[in-house]
């Protein structure tokens, strides 16, 4: 397997502003920032995204998510952060190594929410009775 840029950032083989580390995880700057603190955190432990990675995993990479977001809130005077991670290349995610974002925002006219749908007659009932059925 071909190392992906997050594995190459935590052997140090490419440069990152890096914020944080412990043993099972990483911060880092974005080098393409949606606003001024942008930082991913990922585990050390490859996995590509919530599909593979293990429970373990998931818990370390939450725990870095909820040190560093107050810190990063803070630091670049926002009043919230925007938290998102893309599962699946159809769900917007570039690199096939599991990462969550942490996005400042200072204001709402900044961010676009996902336009709103609405359910068909039965259609949340039959939805709801698929996706308890695969649990």
């Amino acid at each position: 397997m071909e190392k992906t840029i997050f594995m190459k950032i935590i052997d140090r083989e490419i440069p990152a502003e890096i914020l944080y580390e412990d043993e099972e995880t990483l911060a880092f700057l974005d080098i393409s920032p949606t606003s001024p603190g942008h930082t991913l955190v990922i585990p050390k432990k490859y996995s590509v995204n919530v599909f593979d990675t293990d429970s373990e995993t998931w818990l370390a990479v939450m725990r870095t998510v909820q040190k560093i977001a107050p810190a990063v809130r803070d630091a670049v005077g926002a009043k919230g952060v925007h938290i998102n991670s893309n599962h699946g290349e159809e769900a917007g995610q570039v690199v096939p190594h599991l990462h969550i974002h942490i996005i400042p925002r200072t204001d709402r006219s900044k961010f676009e929410f996902w336009p709103p749908q609405k359910y068909k007659d039965s259609e949340a009932r039959e939805t709801a009775e698929k996706i308890r059925a695969n649990l």
